[in-house]
């Protein structure tokens, strides 16, 4: 009688155990991926060189509903470099669905919409140091 009633409790709390650990690694891949966005842009790569790159990261997130719902195609990809490339943004957000139990916390704490709750992250980063003037090929004809 005991595990009767045991047994949906101790699934019931695994179940608010897991679902913040797979948002917390979505957001973790997402993070990495927009980190290293900003350098990838920094060497002057095309924004859709930087979104396949990018896109490419994402893959580590399974397209599982706690994770990620709605693919390569869900994920938002935004890159722009400013300062003449010396300041590089980059944001990524996509989509997750939380277990029914726990979604409701989730979105009530988070953004949220018919497709499930928006995950977002981005970074800044000064890619160029101020003191570095000049492009690589007035570099170059230093050593010439």
């Amino acid at each position: 009688m005991e595990a009767a009633a045991l047994l949906p409790t101790l699934l019931l709390l695994l179940g608010l155990l897991v679902q913040p650990v797979c948002l917390l690694y979505t957001k973790a891949v997402m993070a990495q991926a927009a980190s290293e966005l900003t350098r990838v842009r920094a060497t002057g790569q095309s924004d859709e060189a930087c979104r396949q790159y990018a896109l490419r990261r994402l893959e580590a997130v399974p397209e599982v509903p706690l994770f990620h719902v709605g693919g390569p195609e869900d994920w938002e990809v935004v890159v722009s470099a400013t300062d003449g490339g010396a300041c590089v943004e980059a944001s990524i957000s996509g989509h997750a669905r939380p277990l029914p139990l726990t979604g409701a916390v989730v979105r009530a704490l988070g953004e949220g919409d018919p497709e499930g709750v928006v995950l977002r992250t981005g970074t800044r980063a000064r890619v160029r140091p101020d003191w570095v003037v000049g492009d690589y090929g007035s570099w170059m004809s230093m050593w010439e």
